[in-house]
């Protein structure tokens, strides 16, 4: 089962279930995070409060991503109760990958402190049950406002080195009112960012995570399958000229995703009743690694087919901001 926000025929917004082949309108429910709170309220699964309510008429939801009307999976009416973070180093990568990996690790010339927290997550990424795993790599991308929407523009800003995809899956929670995470979803994610400033030196990281990102269009409702597989393509004009196909799931990952939510919300900053948590699981595959070099208006597009509808958006541009001080 998927759900999508959207905007209707006339103008107001929406919220479609996706079953079965079939989309059609929720009813009882015009928001994602609506639904999650009455779901709460009502102490049932969204799959059953909406069976409860039956569905209405059908959506064509591919005619509504085409005139940009389908909204990210979740939002706030308040984009400062969301937070947009991820987990990095997580992903095994293609066959060669891990291969060329392996070979990495048992050099110790070549165990820099990335390889060092990569070998920290295979070897104890995935804990026994109760028991406390490895910590992964973590950073802030932003709140809410930093989410465009599927098929809108993810804007580099002027003092950016790079600007360039990253494919990956999401996790959407939110914080009931006793303080304890309640997962809503996965959707697909671009969780763009600048790996040319964080390449010339690890300690910015931090900086080169600082950018727009994108989700959806669909939301999954229910468990992430352990082997999921997609595709990541840029377009340029009418050429593809780049495109893999990208692995993700706990089959294909260094960490479990309960121990990269446990690192996440073992923060009480993180467990505040009623904000919203997406947050990027990170992945092995990237066009910058392979020396692509993005231009404004490529457009990203990531596809996988348990997921429904693929994610796009175009690169932009933004001008460098001189932001003044000023002393009260």
């Amino acid at each position: 089962m998927r759900l999508a926000q959207f905007i209707d025929e006339n103008g107001k917004r929406a919220l479609a279930v996706t079953a079965r082949g079939e989309s059609r309108f929720v009813k009882g429910a015009r928001t994602t995070l609506d639904l999650a709170k009455k779901a709460l309220v009502e102490g049932v699964s969204l799959r059953k409060f909406i069976a409860d309510r039956g569905v209405g008429k059908p959506v064509d939801l591919g005619r509504a991503l085409k005139e940009r009307r389908i909204l990210p999976p979740i939002d706030h009416k308040d984009p400062a109760h969301v937070f947009v973070t991820g987990t990095g180093l997580t992903h095994l990568g293609s066959a060669e990958g891990r291969d060329r990996m392996h070979k990495d690790l048992a050099d110790p010339a070549k165990l820099t402190d990335s390889m060092r927290m990569f070998k920290l997550g295979l070897e104890g990424g995935k804990p026994a049950k109760g028991q406390a795993g490895a910590q992964p790599e973590w950073f802030y991308k932003g709140d809410g406002s930093i989410l465009a929407p599927p098929e809108g523009d993810l804007p580099s800003p002027g003092f950016a080195l790079d600007g360039g995809e990253e494919p990956e899956i999401v996790g959407v929670y939110l914080i009931d009112g006793e303080g304890t995470p309640v997962r809503v979803g996965f959707a697909l994610g671009n969780e763009f960012s600048d790996h040319v400033t964080e390449r010339e030196n690890y300690l910015w990281l931090a900086h080169s995570k600082l950018r727009p990102a994108s989700i959806g269009p669909e939301l999954l409702v229910g468990d992430l399958p352990g082997d999921v597989q997609g595709v990541s393509r840029i377009r340029r004009a009418r050429e593809i000229i780049w495109e893999r196909p990208f692995l993700s799931g706990e089959q294909n990952m260094a960490h479990s995703i309960a121990n990269l939510e446990a690192h996440h919300f073992k923060y009480e900053l993180f467990r505040r009743p009623g904000d919203v948590h997406v947050h990027f699981f990170g992945t092995a595959t990237l066009s910058f690694s392979e020396g692509v070099k993005t231009e404004k208006g490529d457009v990203f597009e990531i596809q996988s087919d348990i997921f429904g509808l693929p994610l796009r958006n175009r690169l932009g541009a933004e001008k460098a901001p001189k932001p003044k001080v000023r002393a009260l």
